[in-house]
């Protein structure tokens, strides 16, 4: 019942891809088609499996091998495809300058900084006492005119101010040159922000330089350390839990917990480095990550920070994406590695019941080990358990919930309003997980108290994603659901899980 439920959820999120890609035409029909065959040899996997029919190790790498070319086909029909349309607008917008003549009046009031709007949009409202001084408020209005941004209210904001209007062009060019104007105005004492408002609309958003991110201060790096070291602490203990004793109280055993605790810290640290070698190639200033410990697991990741503001939301996207990709990646082929490494006398012994804890893990040990699960106890080796860690470590992460990475990544490509939602919505999941699961009780406070704040907007916060950015996002979010989501004792049975 949980894979069908999986199954029909990435369904339907397929479903509702397609209709936002229509109005597109065959550039959208395109985008639409790479969250299908990305997405493909996962749903063919785990549709099969529900059904009875079980697939070797080697088919699994061949769909993945067909549907990876066949998302490279696409990508690049979809590239020449999009250059094409470009050249298309292009020639539309600048036929549309040719033949538009706007009104004398209309232009020396854009290249004075007036913000009268051209008739009928009514007249200018005039804004009350703007924290911005007068003489730095008119550049400001003057960055803007009739083929960028046509400013026609200014409202007071914070330390800055808001101005409402209408956009005349592309968002990224556009942001561009009013933040270049802005720049050679006024230097770098003020950023300019390009955001949807509440009622959809895009509206400019400038403030101080002095309210950017702030770097981490010794306290924080200090907390960073000690975090750092309980984390060290919990991954030895949860070592010394795997190996059957408590590590603390036989700490002369090091070496046997030792190699267990670095697989752990193995996966936190690619997770991390994914973030932060992404981050450099964009310049995004990174704090340190913030380790949470935990017995069960050792850690449940980190929390990191922004210490720069980001371009557009397609660098939130690819910081976000890239420590999940990372060290999901590096869980994922402990996983497979470990399953394929295990034979009778392996270092562990586990229930069957462990393999129906997961859809993802219960699937793909189903592939490898066969009639090996329908045994009481199957001997496995240790890698199966690091990567069984890592990969819910990872999944955590990529709950979309505030500036988890999964939430970062829901914001990323669905903007802040939809954002929110699954944040309250996995929230109240987690509330009602904790009922019978105390992990998800204590997961759900520290998103609660520490985490359900959005990523504050970028930029440019009106550009969307691609849709290859999308695809992947599906994809995270769908693993999240199988690694997290347990077997049915039907879909177990059906798999030959357990006898």
């Amino acid at each position: 019942m949980i894979t069908a439920i999986t199954v029909l959820v990435a369904l339907g999120f397929l479903g509702w891809g397609f209709n936002r890609a229509r109005p597109f035409g065959k550039l959208g029909i395109l985008a639409w088609l790479q969250s299908v065959v990305l997405m493909a040899p996962w749903l063919i996997f785990f549709s099969l499996s529900a059904a009875g029919i079980y697939l070797n190790l080697v088919s699994v790498l061949f769909l993945f091998v067909l549907s990876t070319g066949v998302y490279i086909f696409l990508g690049n029909r979809l590239r020449a495809l999009g250059q094409e349309t470009l050249s298309r607008r292009a020639s539309a917008i600048a036929q549309e300058t040719e033949q538009a003549e706007p009104k004398p009046e209309d232009i020396r009031d854009a290249e004075s900084g007036a913000t009268r709007p051209p008739q009928p949009e009514g007249v200018v409202k005039e804004p009350d006492v703007v924290p911005i001084p007068a003489e730095d408020l008119r550049a400001i209005q003057g960055i803007f005119g009739i083929d960028t941004f046509f400013a026609t209210e200014t409202i007071p904001y914070q330390e800055g101010a808001v101005f409402r209007g209408n956009l005349r062009g592309e968002p990224q060019p556009t942001y561009d040159r009013m933040s270049s104007a802005l720049q050679e105005q006024l230097g770098d004492r003020y950023r300019l922000f390009l955001v949807e408002s509440q009622d959809g609309k895009p509206v400019v958003i400038v403030l101080p330089s002095s309210r950017d991110p702030k770097p981490m201060t010794v306290v924080q790096k200090g907390i960073s350390v000690l975090l750092l070291l309980a984390t060290i602490s919990t991954c030895l203990e949860s070592g010394g839990l795997m190996r059957g004793f408590d590590f603390f109280s036989a700490p002369g055993r090091w070496q046997e917990v030792l190699p267990l605790a670095l697989g752990i810290l193995f996966v936190l640290t690619t997770h991390e480095l994914g973030h932060w070698l992404v981050a450099q190639r964009y310049q995004i200033r990174l704090s340190l990550p913030f380790f949470i410990p935990t017995w069960q697991l050792g850690s449940f990741g980190a929390l990191t920070r922004f210490e720069s503001l980001l371009p557009n939301r397609s660098v939130l996207f690819d910081i976000a994406f890239a420590g999940p990709a990372a060290g999901g990646m590096v869980a994922l082929v402990m996983l497979i590695v470990g399953l394929v490494l295990s034979h009778q006398g392996s270092l562990f012994q586990l229930p069957t019941e462990f393999f129906k804890g997961s859809i993802l893990v219960g699937t793909l040990a189903r592939v490898v080990l066969r009639e090996s699960l329908q045994q009481p106890i199957v001997d496995v080796h240790p890698l199966v358990i690091l990567g069984w860690l890592g990969l819910v470590i990872t999944a955590l992460n990529l709950m979309p919930a505030g500036q988890l990475d999964g939430g970062r990544i829901v914001q990323a490509i669905y903007g802040r309003k939809i954002a929110g939602r699954t944040t309250i919505g996995t929230i109240i999941v987690l509330g009602l997980v904790s009922l019978v699961n105390p992990l998800a009780l204590y997961w759900a406070i520290l998103v609660l108290f520490l985490q359900r704040e959005l990523e504050r907007p970028t930029l440019n916060d009106l550009t969307e994603p691609d849709d290859a950015r999308a695809a992947l996002a599906l994809l995270a979010l769908f693993l999240m659901v199988a690694t997290l989501l347990p077997l049915t004792p039907g879909l177990a049975g059906r798999l030959g899980i357990g006898s």
